[in-house]
């Protein structure tokens, strides 16, 4: 066992803390000098990549290489890269959330997430500019700064505080929001959009959010959160309530007390909610 922030913890998750810091230590210098930085965007004008995105996924790549050489890569930025190891395959999401990034706001976060057969084991969401660092192994409960987490025990759904992603110019599933929150603004305490869906799930994970959704995200986005999430106690699936697919493109990951209802208040009202809607990479 390696000790991190005052506890043990395996190989493994000191190994990925480690890069995820790292990483969070180039973006904390980048965002400093944030004016200064190279932005392109990948569809239209809604979806930035910036040189800080790029510089975060080379740092954990390398970083990650010296843990599991063998293992494939699935990055944001840089796709898949399959490797001799089949079975494994590490998920980053260098930035989540880079908007927020470019525009000055703290809430963003570096994503690093192990799957074994498609199945996440183990996961960490590093906040570099709140200095929050969130972990969980399979078996080994989930952590924030060296100290265990759960979700919240709020039991009815006009209690709660929801986390959501929200479709932006490039992305589908308009109306489906609008019904949403036609559904679900009267019955709920909040509902907050933070632009970062790794820290919306490690807030699920934590208790600060009930619930957090959305409907059109990746899997590098949610990776990290599915093993936060299930390891403090709460429940994750798609938005239909299947089992999750890392590559299915929704998600719901809540408490066990609220996620039926939460399921009723999500039912589809368009073509695409009949399907899941995801990239089509095989991990």
């Amino acid at each position: 066992m390696t000790e991190r922030c005052g506890v043990n913890v395996s190989p493994l998750i000191a190994a990925m803390i480690d890069a995820a810091q790292l990483a969070g230590a180039g973006l904390r210098n980048d965002f400093l000098a944030v004016s200064s930085l190279d932005v392109r965007h990948k569809i239209d004008l809604s979806d930035p990549v910036s040189a800080a995105d790029l510089r975060s996924e080379a740092t954990l790549r390398e970083a990650l290489a010296a843990v599991g050489p063998d293992y494939g890569f699935l990055g944001e930025e840089g796709g898949l890269v399959r490797g001799n190891d089949e079975t494994h395959m590490w998920i980053v999401d260098p930035l989540d959330g880079t908007f927020n990034f470019l525009c000055g706001l703290e809430q963003f976060a570096v994503n690093v997430a192990l799957a074994r057969n498609g199945e996440v084991i183990a996961g960490v969401t590093h906040v570099p500019m709140l200095g929050e660092t969130f972990w969980a192994e399979r078996g080994s409960g989930a952590w924030l700064n060296g100290r265990p987490i759960a979700v919240s025990k709020r039991q009815r759904l006009i209690q709660a505080m929801l986390g959501v992603g929200i479709p932006y110019a490039s992305k589908p599933r308009h109306r489906q929001f609008i019904a949403e929150m036609e559904r679900l603004t009267t019955q709920v305490s909040g509902i907050r959009r933070f632009g970062a869906g790794a820290i919306d799930m490690a807030y699920v994970a934590c208790g600060r959010f009930d619930a957090y959704w959305e409907q059109t995200v990746s899997a590098w986005d949610m990776a990290a959160g599915v093993v936060l999430v299930e390891e403090a106690g709460g429940v994750v699936t798609d938005t239909l309530g299947r089992p999750i697919d890392l590559m299915g493109g929704t998600v719901l990951a809540s408490t066990s007390q609220l996620h039926g209802e939460l399921l009723q208040a999500l039912a589809p009202v368009d073509a695409d909610g009949a399907t899941s809607i995801g990239a089509a990479t095989s991990i």
